[in-house]
């Protein structure tokens, strides 16, 4: 008995001697990174050697990257933070949607030829207004005749205008096939709706249209779910919300109207009797509308091949497009003025990496210049 409580005294103060050593080598290492000399020669090792980021973290002492970690855990609760206010803003559109939607709904009226503009609300100073000033008398000669032409096709409306903004926007005309174009000149408005307070968050497309020879739908909808929040395994990747999934509707179609899909034939020969029959087989075809059919991601985590992922990213792309840029300006998709704007935007910052390419040659050669060594292999 005497010998077993010998043997776990000394054990209990083989674990505390190892205690006290570790604390002694933090206390030292604090006192260590606190002396500015020491920190120095570490610096000026440092500013000789090479190092990646993280290699560099690894050199560091422990105390230090405890810190570090610290450091990673506000970030995370910034993240959080973050999604938030995400959350918020999703509220604030849900709000100010409802403060557009009368503008809305009459710009639906004009293109529709539900109703007319008043001289005030038609009237628009553009910037070549000297330009068409001086083309006013050209005009008059005409007048008389525009009106009596006016008068005789009674134009309604603005005939083809969401049609046109598909044609306009090349991420649109890429989609849409010849057969698509008859049925899309039917399209009379496109909607975004948010979803309701309490409920997770998601937009929905509403494209609203007439009477029609295709389809007996009066409206078409594509849902997109979004996410706010930084994912668990990765939470620095959060960038605001995402869309993570999509849903379509059920399309209507009209006997032989599909354009979703397309009727070929094929032959089959008997194996035993030798005899050939032809078969008819309905397969996918190219179409704006598989719009509304999109990719299902995977509730079970089951990973999507490459060229779905793709399909499904552009099809975010495209419905996050509707919600931003084509839905609220639609009228200068229209008239080609915000596709002028995009374009100039993106060739002015090509531009500008081009300037600075070129500026960075510069150096390299009056580098070479003062170079003794490039000279000569020159």
């Amino acid at each position: 008995m005497a010998d077993n409580s010998k043997t776990e005294d000394t054990a209990s103060d083989s674990v505390e001697a190892a205690k006290n050593a570790s604390d002694k080598k933090e206390k030292l290492a604090d006192q260590v990174m606190q002396n500015p000399q020491v920190l120095a020669a570490l610096q000026e090792r440092l500013d000789n050697t090479a190092l990646t980021p993280s290699s560099y973290i690894e050199t560091l002492p422990k105390a230090v990257k405890r810190r570090i970690d610290a450091l990673k855990q506000l970030q995370v609760k910034c993240a959080h933070i973050e999604a938030k206010f995400y959350e918020e803003v999703h509220d604030l559109e849900r709000k100010y949607a409802a403060l557009y939607q009368p503008l809305f709904d009459k710009r639906r009226e004009f293109i529709n030829g539900e109703a007319e503009p008043t001289d005030a609300e038609s009237e628009w100073h553009s910037e070549n207004e000297e330009e068409e000033k001086l083309a006013g008398d050209l005009k008059n000669v005409v007048v008389i005749e525009e009106k009596a032409e006016a008068e005789e096709t009674n134009v309604k409306g603005i005939p083809d205008f969401w049609f046109t903004i598909f044609r306009n926007v090349d991420m649109l005309s890429e989609l849409v096939q010849e057969y698509d174009e008859p049925i899309l000149k039917h399209l009379q408005d496109i909607k975004v709706k948010f979803s309701e307070p309490g409920q997770p968050m998601s937009f929905s497309l509403e494209f609203h249209f007439g009477p029609n020879d295709y389809f007996s739908n009066s409206v078409l909808t594509k849902t997109y779910k979004m996410k706010s929040e930084p994912d668990k395994t990765d939470p620095f990747s959060f960038e605001g919300p995402e869309i993570v999934d999509c849903e379509g509707c059920t399309i209507d179609w009209k006997k032989g109207k599909n354009v979703t899909v397309k009727t070929i034939k094929k032959k089959q020969k008997h194996k035993g009797r030798g005899t050939v029959r032809t078969i008819t087989k309905q397969v996918p075809n190219d179409s704006f509308f598989n719009f509304f059919s999109p990719i299902k991601v995977s509730g079970d985590g089951e990973s999507l091949d490459e060229d779905s992922e793709f399909t499904l990213a552009a099809d975010f792309e495209i419905g996050h497009f509707f919600r931003e840029r084509i839905v609220p300006r639609a009228v200068l998709y229209f008239t080609g003025e915000a596709i002028e704007d995009d374009d100039n935007f993106e060739e002015g910052e090509e531009g500008e990496e081009e300037e600075l390419e070129g500026e960075e040659e510069g150096e390299e050669e009056e580098d070479a210049e003062s170079d003794p060594k490039v000279q000569m292999k020159k």
